[in-house]
């Protein structure tokens, strides 16, 4: 791949380009931190994985002031993004990880017990083996009554709503600026280097590798967002 990431905005432009993407982004990382708060309180361990460039635990770090943050990427120029928007904070608050994927955290990391894991908008670009190993790394490295939140794009249960879909996505694109050629580039890799599937397919994963609660919290546009509680 010709970009440093996998996504299709180089590391070093992709807060500025994120949300001339992705509706209501700005909400996600919100509703993520409020359902933290909701479920966790102010856990001892958050592990981001797919982390990027950090944005979200930069949001989250004054509302979780006694928290530990670990961030995870498989892209080294995402992680350099990271390192730099972080260099003032202590290790103690925030660890970066060398550039690894959710399916590796737990031979990196094998006797974390995380309280919370994020994967925004990350595990996407797997195929169905791939996507399953990347939730059970997530799994694996949760702490009894962990959860796990999850935010992908996603397939709709119809021809007719995923035609729908995407016309609200491309419309979207253009009236945050967009060309039309960068726009149709992007819908483009829909089904190819995007592999998104249905909400249903996300519950019955999550209840797969072992999650005994799994539900759909929030879902706009081609976007949604999941929890899952590994049973204590």
């Amino acid at each position: 791949m010709a970009n440093d990431n996998a996504s299709v905005h180089p590391a070093h432009r992709y807060d500025a380009e994120i949300r001339h993407v992705i509706p209501f982004y700005d909400a996600i990382q919100a509703e993520t931190l409020d359902l933290v708060r909701s479920i966790a309180g102010e856990p001892l361990l958050w592990v981001d994985t797919g982390s990027g460039t950090g944005a979200l635990i930069e949001r989250a770090l004054p509302a979780f002031p006694r928290t530990q943050f670990v961030l995870a990427d498989p892209s080294e120029a995402m992680l350099t993004q990271a390192r730099a928007r972080f260099a003032g904070q202590p290790s103690s608050k925030i660890t970066i990880l060398p550039p690894t994927p959710s399916e590796g955290l737990p031979a990196l990391m094998p006797r974390i017990q995380a309280q919370v894991v994020t994967a925004m908008l990350c595990h996407h670009y797997h195929d169905p083996v791939g996507r399953l190993a990347a939730v059970r790394g997530c799994f694996e490295i949760l702490a009894p009554g962990g959860v796990l939140i999850v935010f992908e794009n996603i397939d709709c249960d119809s021809v007719r709503g995923r035609e729908i879909g995407l016309h609200r996505w491309r419309e979207f694109q253009l009236r945050q600026g967009r060309t039309l050629a960068d726009v149709e580039t992007h819908l483009a890799r829909f089904g190819t280097e995007l592999k998104p599937i249905r909400i249903a397919e996300h519950l019955a994963l999550f209840q797969s590798v072992g999650f005994t609660t799994a539900e759909l919290f929030w879902r706009a546009h081609m976007q949604a967002g999941f929890y899952a509680l590994k049973p204590t």
